[in-house]
């Protein structure tokens, strides 16, 4: 699946009516037609009162042809006209008409009828969002503001339906100002949209559903665009590696987990455990001497490489005790828990040099330690994956964390592209970019992520999928999909709060023996 801005879905329209001959009217009467299933799919009962909210544009013509065709169906709705019925123009105006000459009532929004408007929605059990659509670009203008926040005042009492995206969102950038719907449900046309996804979207959209209008997704290939795809269970499920039933731990990989430090023992614990919990045959634990036996109390299923250290951070005699073993492993994994310390850069840049064909993971300090040395990752020409979160993105460009949230897709697509490596950039929704340019949305996850050390079990999962054979990509995108999900199953029974890297890990474990 993928994901379209305003322009996208502006030019795949244009070329449906134009180039293949299907009416705008057409498509809109299909639009408000699929809404309609969506709302009937609902807990609705016949005495259940819905109130269809219409503005001016093409979102208030499937406002109106979702009217019309709860009427048909005995449900008895009220539409609420938010213009001046002389503004309506087009094919909204058209399906107006077509309303109106069927003598169904409308009830118009004016001065002298806000009371009576706000009696109606409080009389309401649905409520449907057609007021703006996809057109919002900057804050919403009076009276609608006004309209916006009184529906948000029955937000979890009513049931809040928005058609294509919720009024007031942006549709490329997710940015509110000022007045949104929140939505309990957005039915979206042919694509989910970018504002979905990024900065205030994902808290008006809700649960999400797109559906299909007679506009063929094939028409991007006609149109040569290049959207971002969004993360499906069936696409992830597919990119995780295929376990051979009679494989033994020489099939399923060696993974090296490099990192901790005095004060971050538990870092490369967590990864290392989630690389062997996740299928990797033999998971080595490369850290500091001085912190080897608590971390071997802790897990001692990892094999063990301690590392010659001065002051709890790994040394120059270290690292070649280190450089000496790297053709064992089939991934690596740097950061979790490395710190900074005196002479990191250095360190961190003779290792990166090192290596020849392995995929490597960089995560945590490991990224602070190589932002000024981007020209090594050159030489390996898409085997190296950063998993920044906004911070350590903001970092690494040397700009702050709000330039990165404002342009998520951007920034992650840009930087990937420049540096030829893959890019997880981590957040409330990450977003994977390829050295190619292509970018992949995951819509999975939420709260319970926020805690420390939920990095690290997506830092382990990568380097044990790659261990097990899949490319970066495949490993990505599976990795991002199952720790998102392990974090929302979780949180169903122990809570939002309560979620731990190690039950992560055993969330991972039971979503990969749903596959």
């Amino acid at each position: 699946m993928y994901v379209a801005g305003q322009k996208e879905m502006r030019q795949m329209d244009q070329y449906t009516m134009e180039r293949l001959g299907l009416p705008g009217v057409v498509l809109m009467e299909n639009a408000g037609a699929k809404v309609v299933e969506e709302i009937l799919s609902c807990d609705l009962c016949e005495h259940s009162k819905v109130v269809v909210l219409a503005g001016g544009g093409n979102n208030g013509g499937d406002g109106f042809v979702i009217a019309r065709r709860l009427f048909d169906l005995g449900v008895k709705p009220l539409l609420c006209l938010m213009v001046n019925p002389e503004r309506l123009k087009g094919d909204a105006k058209i399906h107006f008409d077509v309303y109106v000459n069927r003598g169904l009532p409308v009830f118009y929004l004016q001065e002298n009828t806000k009371a009576a408007f706000q009696k109606e929605l409080e009389q309401a059990d649905i409520i449907v969002d057609a007021i703006l659509g996809t057109g919002v670009n900057g804050p919403v203008r009076p009276p609608l503001d006004l309209v916006i926040s009184l529906v948000n005042e029955y937000k979890g009492q009513k049931l809040i339906i928005s058609v294509d995206i919720p009024s007031g969102v942006s549709s490329d950038t997710g940015k509110v100002v000022g007045a949104a719907i929140k939505a309990n449900k957005t039915v979206t046309f042919v694509f989910p949209k970018k504002g979905f996804f990024l900065q205030d979207g994902p808290r008006y959209v809700g649960e999400w559903k797109a559906v299909d209008i007679s506009v063929p997704p094939s028409i991007m290939t006609d149109l040569g665009l290049k959207l971002p795809n969004v993360i499906t269970e069936k696409l992830a499920r597919a990119m995780v590696p295929v376990r051979p039933k009679h494989g033994h731990k020489g099939t399923f990989g060696h993974a090296l987990v490099l990192g901790g430090s005095r004060h971050f023992v538990g870092a490369p614990i967590f990864a290392a455990k989630a690389a062997l919990h996740s299928g990797a045959g033999l998971v080595t634990l490369a850290i500091p001497e001085s912190i080897f036996p608590m971390a071997a109390a802790q897990n001692p299923e990892s094999l063990f490489l301690p590392l010659r250290d001065i002051n709890g951070h790994f040394s120059e005699a270290g690292l070649h005790e280190l450089l000496e073993r790297l053709s064992q492993f089939d991934s690596i994994a740097v950061g979790p828990g490395m710190g900074r310390f005196s002479g990191g850069e250095e360190w961190l840049k003779v290792f990166m040099r090192s290596l020849t064909t392995q995929s490597v993971v960089v995560d945590a300090d490991a990224l602070y330690l190589l932002r000024n040395e981007m020209d090594i990752i050159h030489r390996y020409k898409g085997n190296v994956i950063f998993t920044p979160h906004p911070g350590e993105m903001a970092r690494l460009l040397n700009c702050t964390v709000r330039e990165v949230e404002t342009d998520r897709l951007g920034v992650a697509k840009n930087f990937a592209v420049k540096h030829s490596l893959f890019l997880l950039l981590k957040g409330h929704r990450s977003v994977i970019a390829t050295p190619d340019g292509e970018v992949f949305i995951n819509p999975f996850g939420n709260d319970a992520l926020g805690k420390g050390g939920s990095g690290d079990v997506l830092t382990g999962l990568i380097a044990s999928f790659i261990a097990q054979g899949a490319g970066p990509l495949n490993a990505l995108v599976a990795a991002s999909y199952l720790h998102a999900r392990a974090g929302e199953e979780k949180a169903k029974s122990l809570s939002h709060y309560g979620v731990t890297p190690f039950d992560l890990i055993d969330g991972v474990r039971e979503q990969l023996n749903l596959i």
